[in-house]
């Protein structure tokens, strides 16, 4: 999507000339625009944001609360339609990339907690946010559609909590760069069902002190329907097939959850660092892997152990007849033909198979001793650190150019 981001004009009346507008001062001081600032607008002018742009279904919805506390969290700002379709708004002054990745995985598990909840436990924590008895969030949307049934809207409301059927709005000041690196995070969510909306707000100074919001979409998901099946041993695939047979990962995986997600935490918060700051990383998994989606749509990395023999390895994945199928094509050509993507993921890397009946891929291993000595297991954690930022460094970039190529292609 393209985005605009010169200042608008103002066009006087009479023989004026044009006046550009001047953007609201982000810093400290009684013309700054916060976050809580950015939080206090939407809450008391929910007009403001282009919720029909991004999904008609959740237009018009009532504005209920701020800070609505959650077992994640609390939520920025919570929107109900008369319909019982809810919203969810998280604020952010989008400074860096940093701001951007923790801001997407936290309104996803936001959303992830509240596809628990039913219309009694919303209710519950409205009363105890707003210090009201009674029902509070019935009565405000009543106050705008007088007609509402009581009845018909807790069941509503309950049907899409539980259906996970939201609509996610994250809105900040000025955003710049990486947007398309959002399509990225939702690969690492499945089982709800969602619309994504991301909106700058830019706020500027008219001539008499008035101010001019000018809010525009910069990305937007077709709603999200993740479909989630189970298949033998414990494995689980989204909605295509499998993109590789991951037949090394111990197949017993399922008895060894804890294990299995104590490795992955240790292996995250203590030794992976990445230099590329739009790499999301995954959470910590109770199965033999985890994934670092890629910009090309349907492809990823994918970091595995395995048992008998104790090794860890990485590997490219991708589903066919995808964009990230491709990009796996032209980069295997590269490879093939003596490009440097060889040398720069190291002498070590491969095209080979993954498991019995799969395709080739780019896959690199490494046998250690038990994981149950520290030796051994740090020795695992340092090279797949080590490998993983060299994956992400090398291919992303390529991943991302593939799939600009393929749109532009329209295929």
């Amino acid at each position: 999507m393209e985005r605009q981001h010169s200042v608008p004009f103002l066009l006087p009346s009479g023989s004026g000339g044009a006046v550009p507008l001047k953007p609201v001062n982000q810093q400290v001081g009684g013309d700054a625009v916060s976050e809580a600032y950015i939080q206090a607008l939407i809450h008391e002018h929910p007009a403001c944001l282009p919720i029909a742009e991004i999904d008609p279904m959740f237009s018009g919805p009532v504005p209920i609360c701020t800070e609505l506390n959650t077992p994640a969290g609390p939520i920025d700002i919570l929107l109900i339609t008369p319909s019982g379709l809810p919203v969810l708004v998280e604020c952010k002054l989008w400074r860096n990339p940093e701001a951007r990745r923790e801001v997407v995985s936290q309104i996803l598990d936001y959303a992830k907690e509240l596809s628990r909840w039913s219309s009694s436990d919303v209710q519950r924590e409205v009363s105890h946010r707003l210090k009201r008895d009674g029902n509070p969030l019935l009565d405000m949307v009543r106050a705008v559609d007088p007609e509402v049934d009581e009845q018909q809207f807790n069941d509503a409301l309950t049907a899409n909590l539980r259906r996970g059927r939201f609509l996610l709005l994250i809105v900040g000041d000025g955003i710049r760069e990486g947007v398309e690196a959002i399509a990225e995070y939702l690969q690492l969510h499945a089982g709800l069902h969602f619309s994504l909306g991301l909106v700058e707000l830019p706020i500027y100074v008219m001539p008499n002190g008035d101010r001019l919001v000018a809010p525009r979409v910069l990305v937007r998901t077709a709603l999200v329907i993740r479909n989630v099946v189970a298949v033998p041993d414990g494995y689980t695939l989204d909605e295509a097939e499998d993109p590789t047979s991951v037949a090394e990962i111990d197949p017993e995986r399922t008895a060894l959850g804890d294990q299995s997600q104590r490795f992955w935490t240790e292996f995250l918060d203590n030794y992976l660092k990445l230099d590329d700051p739009e790499q999301p990383k995954p959470k910590p998994a109770r199965l033999g892997y985890i994934s670092f989606p890629l910009p090309a749509r349907t492809s990823s990395l994918t970091v595995f152990r395995s048992f008998r023999p104790d090794r860890v390895g990485i590997f490219l994945s991708w589903w066919r007849d995808t964009p990230g199928a491709y990009a796996m094509q032209t980069i295997f050509e590269e490879w093939k033909a003596g490009g440097a993507i060889k040398d720069e993921l190291g002498e070590t890397v491969r095209l080979d198979k993954t498991g019995r009946g799969s395709v080739d891929t780019i896959i690199d291993r490494l046998q250690v001793g038990s994981f149950d000595q520290p030796e051994a297991r740090k020795r695992a954690f340092s090279w797949l650190a080590e490998r993983v930022n060299t994956f992400v460094n090398v291919l992303r970039p390529r991943m991302r150019s593939l799939a600009a190529d393929y749109q532009s292609r329209g295929e």
